[in-house]
């Protein structure tokens, strides 16, 4: 069964980003309301910029509308507005890749990576609760072995959704926790496995290089595997998020990403920017603090909502 968005995603995507104040179309059609003029593409361009769209997207974009409406004065409001938001879906749908549901040889191995406090513990619990309700069998690991509160919250919500986790002992060895969660995985067959690893600061390659060390351990049962790596950032943190994603990329082919608290923040166009500077997919967006607020991306309904 694919993935379904659930509870009207259009819906719920506008009230998090309207919560929060970020329904850019509203400003921008305001903004063409009035005389067009030079004033008007410094204002869009601004409007672009704070809406976390980055400074190349925001420079690029105003210039494409400003052309369009210099060339067609027949072009205005709506029209132009619309314009805007094919030319931001554009962006997001060029590196569109959705996110892996089964494979051939079970389990799906999904990594989570990210640094401490971007909600990565909790967005395994969501995911894992996405996957069950497609009525898979899920695993997950607690690999985060340094943090004792991290292995204790995710056992928590192991337990109140109903599957099974696999930790091992504080400070003991990740890999070793993860080689021993892919044997329980084949044993139970099951069908997803959800890996939570370390909150590793960027700056600490000591714990990126143990993170290279959970993926050879992925890779002794399953060449293929981890089939998902992704990384986990607060949408409130603008370009520090970015250059979090460029670092681990480094480390670490990320295969997708993971934006939590985009119902808190003003910035929705930060899912753009990264798509442009990263040329990482968004595959999942969390747009609230409960088990069920994690929605896979989708560029059409985004935009749509910004823009409604």
């Amino acid at each position: 069964m694919a993935f379904e968005f659930i509870k009207n995603p259009f819906e719920k995507i506008k009230n998090a980003l309207k919560n929060a104040g970020s329904l850019l179309g509203n400003k921008i059609r305001f903004l063409f309301q009035g005389p067009i003029d030079e004033e008007t593409w410094a204002k869009l361009e601004q409007l672009l910029y704070e809406a976390d769209l980055g400074v190349q997207t925001s420079v690029e974009l105003t210039e494409k509308v400003k052309r369009l409406s210099q060339s067609d004065s027949s072009v205005k409001g709506d029209g132009l507005l619309e314009y805007v938001r094919q030319e931001i879906l554009q962006i997001l749908n060029l590196h569109h890749a959705p996110l892996k549901e089964s494979v051939t040889s079970i389990p799906l191995v999904i990594l989570i990576v990210g640094v401490n406090g971007n909600g990565k513990t909790t967005s395994v619990a969501k995911l894992a609760k996405f996957f069950k309700t497609q009525q898979k069998k899920v695993l997950v690991a607690a690999a985060d072995t340094f943090r004792a509160a991290a292995v204790e919250q995710l056992d928590i919500w192991a337990q109140q959704l109903g599957i099974d986790i696999v930790k091992g002992a504080p400070k003991s060895d990740p890999a070793a926790v993860v080689f021993d969660a892919l044997t329980a995985a084949k044993a139970r067959e099951v069908d997803v496995l959800i890996i939570d690893t370390a909150g590793r600061l960027q700056t600490k390659t000591d714990l990126m290089h143990e993170l290279e060390k959970i993926k050879r351990s992925c890779k002794k049962f399953n060449v293929e595997s981890p089939h998902e790596t992704l990384l986990v950032l607060d949408a409130t943190t603008g370009q520090n998020g970015i250059d979090q994603a460029k670092v681990f990329n480094q480390y670490t082919p990320i295969t997708g990403l993971i934006l939590t608290k985009l119902d808190g923040t003003s910035k929705g166009g930060i899912i753009v920017n990264i798509h442009k500077q990263l040329g990482i997919p968004v595959k999942l967006i969390g747009i609230g603090e409960g088990v069920d607020d994690l929605e896979l991306f989708d560029a059409n309904k985004f935009t749509q909502a910004l823009f409604s």
